[in-house]
């Protein structure tokens, strides 16, 4: 066998692997962006529900489709700081009424209004207001780690 057919052989063999290396990495970046993904939760706001270091499953598909609903527990990205992201849950729809102390504000249509579970020490809707809905990254399934506190979310009105 010559030198060529051999070097040929290794070359077809390399861009096989390199092609599904390529395919498998298509599969997972979709699977990641538009299905589900893992989150590492930082921060005090949604004390007790979720706390620092926990790890939570999410999925994309109900906040693309705008069917998020009161009570669910989402990631979004920060109306104040577009770099970083935020979990907060789902206290009000399009069209809720919203009581701010002696004022009412009502959620227009494309927003929500997000709220940390705690309220003593959370930036949340209550300082800046409804956020879009194209803020919103994904709906919080359950959460997977610390493994004693695995378990689905329960949805609070």
């Amino acid at each position: 066998m010559s030198i060529f057919a051999t070097f040929r052989r290794v070359l077809y063999k390399g861009g096989v692997v390199a092609l599904c290396v390529v395919q498998y990495g298509c599969i997972a970046h979709c699977a990641l962006e538009y299905g589900a993904d893992f989150v590492l939760c930082s921060g005090p706001s949604m004390e007790p529900t979720i706390t620092t270091s926990d790890i939570v499953l999410t999925e994309h598909i109900t906040t693309a489709l705008n069917r998020t609903k009161r009570g669910d527990v989402v990631i979004a990205r920060s109306p104040v700081d577009p770099r970083q992201h935020i979990c907060k849950r789902v206290v009000a729809v399009p069209g809720d009424k919203i009581s701010k102390g002696f004022f009412t504000e009502y959620v227009p249509r494309g927003h929500v209004w997000l709220e940390g579970d705690n309220h003593n020490n959370s930036t949340d809707s209550r300082s800046y207001g409804p956020v879009p809905e194209a803020l919103l990254r994904g709906r919080v399934i359950c959460k997977v780690w610390p493994l004693r506190d695995a378990g689905w979310l329960s949805a609070r009105q």
